[in-house]
């Protein structure tokens, strides 16, 4: 398969490690993956991971940049200079792997304050895959109908909900079970669990 590039922003909603093992699974498979991280994204690699966040530079080294032959590209959420964050750019589409409720507002009223925001904005404007894994609940209207705005546009609205019909044995499964769901979104090719009738 062909290598591509992917934008991926991690949010300040639970479940960082989604947003992680999917960066991870794209890198495996060799794609150029351009990060985003929000302020409170590096909270909860904090808070739910234990990670070390001070020195966020060599942090993203030691958790993305092992023997994967992809290439990771990581832009401060102030940094336009993100090639994504160009229509030009041959991007191939952009997942937001956990969205806050908030960053999910911003993408649906096209605020494009920020980077993640912006790119975002770029995907929906070029009729690109553009996939959000919201992990809230319980939901409100106002919640529910930006998600119903967002999907009306193309979006992809993937609740982070894992299944139980592969009889899952670890977290690394429920994990696994979400990102392929994701990957599967996006069109990437994976093994990261037994598909239903398998």
């Amino acid at each position: 398969m062909s290598t591509q590039a992917w934008a991926v922003g991690i949010t300040g909603a639970s479940g960082a490690i989604y947003g992680v093992r999917l960066v991870q699974e794209l890198l495996r498979c060799g794609h150029t993956v351009h990060l985003m991280v929000t302020e409170a994204g590096w909270q909860v690699f904090h808070d739910e991971l234990d990670w070390n966040t001070e020195n966020r530079e060599s942090l993203l080294a030691e958790k993305f940049q092992q023997d994967f032959p992809g290439e990771l590209r990581y832009w401060g959420l102030r940094d336009f200079n993100c090639p994504a964050a160009s229509g030009s750019y041959r991007c191939q589409g952009m997942i937001v792997v956990p969205c806050s409720m908030g960053t999910l507002s911003g993408i649906a009223h096209g605020a494009s304050g920020n980077l993640l925001e912006r790119v975002a904005d770029v995907m929906l404007k070029e009729g690109r895959k553009l996939v959000l894994v919201p992990r809230e609940t319980p939901l409100n209207a106002i919640q529910l109908e930006n998600m119903l705005r967002l999907s009306r546009l193309g979006v992809k609205i993937l609740p982070a909900m894992p299944g139980f019909y592969q009889k899952p044995q670890t977290m690394d499964d429920l994990v696994n079970f979400v990102v392929g769901k994701a990957l599967d979104a996006l069109d990437v090719p994976h093994a990261l669990f037994r598909r239903w009738g398998e």
